[in-house]
């Protein structure tokens, strides 16, 4: 059997040597989801051997602009949060194409379509609300309702990166805009943290609703939360765990086949074996989602999101007082 090395970011400095193994990976999957990817891929791939490096977003792209700023960059793919992330590295030459053939089994909007990454699951935003309220939004609208003053969390975009990309998604629709925005930050609605902090203020009632990722609340309904899961009507945003090749990278036809097998039939059972809504539009959804054609995602730009990130998040910090 081979060794799969598992190797912490908080347990990496910048002086180790560089990783051996003949394919490098640096994911911000959790890390149940991580090991189970990579085992996936290696039984499928079993000549190539994979060595993994896990943190959050944040941490594995503050290290890996360290390594090019020193110009040894270590990994041959990414598996990252967000297709904004990924976007800024394009758009700053870091990565290269590739055409993969199951692209076409793919709705275009969910990928680049140069090949430089590939949206491999749809984690979408939506409304909580605790089963004890009176009232049961079904839209975005409902939240910036007078009578839900005081009664509103949410994660920070300054903290969160779905949230920044839940706030450029909003924004950036005609019916909703920063007029939506400043709707609720005249209710008061707390605005911190991260979707774990805020889906537990909804579940244990210290706030009646959230806005929150849709995984979190759907499983722990499962498990007795008392929590309902509202996709609203206008639609919802999504991050999309997206993949993608380093320009530097030393085994190029590993890192393709790693993109591939995320893309087959097989990388997206996975993902619907884990929990999470498959990017391919012909798969199945977990058990407690709604059908897949019941859920409507908003229309989102990662290019206008890069562009605007600075500005979104400034704007946010002004209007709810928030640094």
């Amino acid at each position: 059997m081979r060794k799969i090395v598992v190797t912490s970011l908080l347990a990496v400095c910048l002086a180790t040597p560089a990783l051996s193994g003949d394919l490098v990976l640096y994911t911000s999957q959790p890390n149940q989801d991580a090991q189970q990817t990579v085992d996936a891929f290696m039984a499928a791939n079993p000549d190539i051997k994979v060595t993994w490096v896990r943190d959050g977003t944040t941490k594995v792209m503050a290290k890996l602009q360290a390594e090019i700023a020193a110009g040894d960059v270590r990994p041959d793919v990414l598996l990252i949060a967000d297709t904004v992330t990924l976007e800024s590295l394009k758009q700053e030459g870091h990565l290269q194409a590739h055409k993969s053939d199951f692209a076409a089994a793919y709705d275009p909007a969910l990928y680049d379509a140069e090949g430089f990454y590939y949206s491999t699951k749809l984690i979408t935003s939506g409304i909580v609300y605790n089963t004890g309220v009176k009232d049961q939004p079904q839209s975005w609208q409902d939240l910036a309702k007078g009578d839900m003053k005081g009664m509103i969390a949410m994660p920070s975009p300054l903290y969160s990166g779905a949230a920044l990309i839940h706030l450029a998604t909003l924004t950036g629709n005609d019916q909703l805009g920063w007029d939506y925005y400043e709707a609720l930050a005249k209710n008061d609605a707390r605005a911190k943290g991260g979707n774990g902090g805020t889906f537990k203020a909804v579940a244990s009632g210290e706030k009646p609703y959230g806005v929150v990722v849709d995984f979190l609340a759907i499983r722990n309904k499962a498990k007795g939360s008392p929590v309902e899961f509202v996709f609203p009507k206008e639609g919802v945003s999504y991050v999309t765990e997206p993949v993608a090749i380093l320009k530097t990278a030393k085994n190029v036809e590993a890192a393709q086949k790693f993109v591939d097998f995320l893309l087959s039939d097989a990388g997206q059972q996975l993902v619907l074996d884990q929990g999470y809504i498959p990017a391919k539009s012909d798969m199945a959804v977990p058990a407690g989602f709604p059908a897949r054609d019941q859920i409507k995602l908003m229309a989102f730009d990662p290019a206008a999101a890069l562009k605007n990130a600075d500005d979104n998040k400034k704007h946010f910090a002004e209007l709810f007082g928030v640094k």
